[in-house]
């Protein structure tokens, strides 16, 4: 028999930004996937590992906290960045959640004043506030499959703000999203996605998964590609309740945690 296709995904840093359930997203990934026939192949970039040019469909980066950031950021920029880059010019897809939204950008300045230097493949800069924002989020986002409502939740210090080369992931319905006053979440830039939205995100947000990996397939082959229906009646029972949660929300004052 021969080898069913795949997709190659690219896990970034895997142990040390791990702190928002990050390898659900990947294992819904890979069960998604998996009930339509495909593969899903990670290879992991820890530190002091270069990436290896032609081998990636889809890079992911999760959740770490500014010690994480910090301590990532020099092989980052030393081993990782200019290749990055280079893929997401090439057509590569990538996701990138919370602190890894934060290092996909140009900049991340820490509270204390310390600036983390970025991938800069989203067109973000992000500095951090005493205050955190934190709660259950429900947003509005117009991709190219259509409009979708994308659930989540969020605990970020970090305030961030788009460039002209990044539009949002999508419009904030309910919760605070990139900083609190703009009413934007998330930025798209080519197929790069980067979101403050964990939980993990991807159980709840099958549409959001299919997205990306349809990004993902359409490198790896070429073309346009359609990905055939799931039956989601438990992601769309988990959907209902993410809902719920986020209308609750709409109804009560917004929370903001002081971090000092």
């Amino acid at each position: 028999m021969g080898l069913r296709p795949a997709v190659r995904l690219c896990h970034l840093y895997p142990r040390e930004m791990n702190i928002y359930a990050d390898r659900g997203n990947i294992a819904v990934l890979h069960r998604r996937l998996a009930w339509r026939g495909f593969d899903l192949r990670v290879s992991e970039s820890p530190p002091g590992e270069r990436i290896r040019t032609g081998e990636t469909d889809l890079f992911y980066l999760g959740g770490g906290q500014d010690r994480d950031q910090l301590g990532v950021a020099v092989d980052l920029q030393g081993h990782k960045a200019a290749s990055v880059r280079s893929a997401a010019a090439d057509g590569v897809a990538g996701l990138f959640v919370c602190g890894g939204y934060q290092l996909a950008g140009h900049e991340y300045r820490t509270v204390d004043g310390q600036a983390i230097g970025g991938i800069g493949a989203l067109d973000v800069t992000t500095e951090a506030d005493a205050t955190r924002l934190v709660g259950n989020v429900e947003i509005e986002s117009r991709l190219d499959t259509g409009r979708m409502r994308i659930f989540g939740y969020e605990n970020h210090a970090g305030r961030s703000r788009l460039g002209p080369g990044s539009s949002p992931l999508g419009r904030v319905i309910s919760g605070h999203g990139n900083n609190g006053e703009d009413r934007t979440e998330g930025a798209l830039s080519g197929r790069f996605a980067g979101t403050y939205l964990h939980g993990p995100l991807l159980p709840k947000n099958p549409q959001l998964a299919d997205w990306v990996l349809r990004l993902a397939l359409e490198h790896r082959y070429g073309g346009k590609y359609e990905l055939e229906p799931l039956d989601d009646h438990f992601e769309e029972a988990a959907r209902r309740t993410a809902a719920a949660l986020t209308a609750r929300r709409r109804l009560a004052p917004r929370f903001r945690v002081r971090t000092r």
